[in-house]
């Protein structure tokens, strides 16, 4: 079983990568306008079975950290990176101004923050098992979280903070690992380690920040309000919009769920905002179409906004 899911889900990933970027393909020679007819006529004609496109859909893309430098062999300040399937394989819009994936800036952040960056092996192969868990599929989620908790323990050598850059990721192998390894949300890595090693440079106007239901569930809405207001002027966190209903994958195939849910954020988004930014790629991808402005990785705007501290 454990070499078919893994066959599996390298399918699914490769198919995932190719999809998109098939899809940005016609956008880029259709443009917006027609791209969006187009999909919309094709997904009425099949029936809603093929999901639904929008301008906000993100561009395949891969990350393969074989040639960033190694860890010095006498560093003191090491953290493990495990880059989400999701951040691997999806990255920012067409036209979005950031158009480096999220692995990339990630990695940079860490390494200015004086950080020595290690990474799992056969990291094309792992997942932490939540799209399986989302279907229900438990004993396949259960079989690729074990093969991460494996990886990750080699990689840490049980002393090294983990760091994920996914939130519903990092909450699931919290669940599992039971506190056997320091995993860390997105949010945690950033307010715990990341900040304090870095001199930050307060952009000017307004952002917002969404918490997800995984980090929500995490109680991590505070840090995520401070990370934000270290970067920004001012910061919305519109009380009445919780969960963005994107759940899993069903923003694709039923994104009424995703309309409904973020039916009051484009009104209650501070005035002037101009992003928005968050800690789940899928999410991010609802909370920008219906918001107006573009989300992404609340990571983006640190790295922005930071420069190492003098040594």
């Amino acid at each position: 079983m454990g070499h078919a899911v893994a066959v599996h889900y390298g399918v699914a990933t490769a198919g995932v990568r190719a999809g998109l970027a098939v899809a940005d393909a016609l956008h880029a020679t259709l443009g917006t306008k027609a791209m969006s007819a187009l999909a919309g006529s094709a997904r009425t004609l099949s029936g809603r079975r093929i999901p639904l496109w929008t301008p906000d859909m993100p561009r395949g893309t891969s990350f393969d950290p074989a040639g960033l430098p190694a860890p010095g062999a006498d560093a003191v300040a090491r953290i493990v990176y495990f880059p989400s399937c999701a951040a691997r394989t999806m990255g920012p819009a067409r036209g979005d101004a950031m158009t480096e994936n999220l692995p990339t800036v990630t990695d940079r952040l860490l390494r200015k923050a004086g950080y020595d960056v290690l990474y799992p092996a056969r990291l094309a192969e792992l997942c932490c098992g939540q799209p399986f868990e989302s279907k229900g599929l438990m004993a396949a989620a259960d079989l690729k979280s074990a093969e991460l908790a494996r990886a990750l323990g080699e990689a840490s050598a049980g002393r090294w903070p983990i760091a994920f850059d996914t939130s519903p990721c990092a909450y699931r192998m919290k669940r599992f690992l039971d506190g056997r390894l320091s995993v860390l949300d997105p949010i945690e890595v950033l307010h715990d380690h990341v900040l304090a090693r870095l001199e930050l440079a307060r952009r000017p106007g307004a952002v917002a920040a969404h918490v997800v239901c995984s980090a929500r569930k995490q109680g991590l809405e505070g840090k995520l309000r401070r990370i934000a207001e270290a970067c920004a002027e001012r910061v919305g966190m519109p009380p009445e919009v919780l969960c963005c209903g994107w759940a899993g994958d069903k923003g694709f195939t039923v994104p009424e769920l995703n309309a409904h849910a973020l039916r009051d954020l484009r009104s209650a988004l501070p005035e002037g905002c101009t992003d928005g930014y968050s800690t789940s790629r899928t999410c991010e991808i609802g909370l920008a179409h219906h918001s107006g402005v573009p989300y992404r990785s609340i990571i983006y705007v640190v790295d922005a906004c930071a420069r190492p501290r003098p040594a």
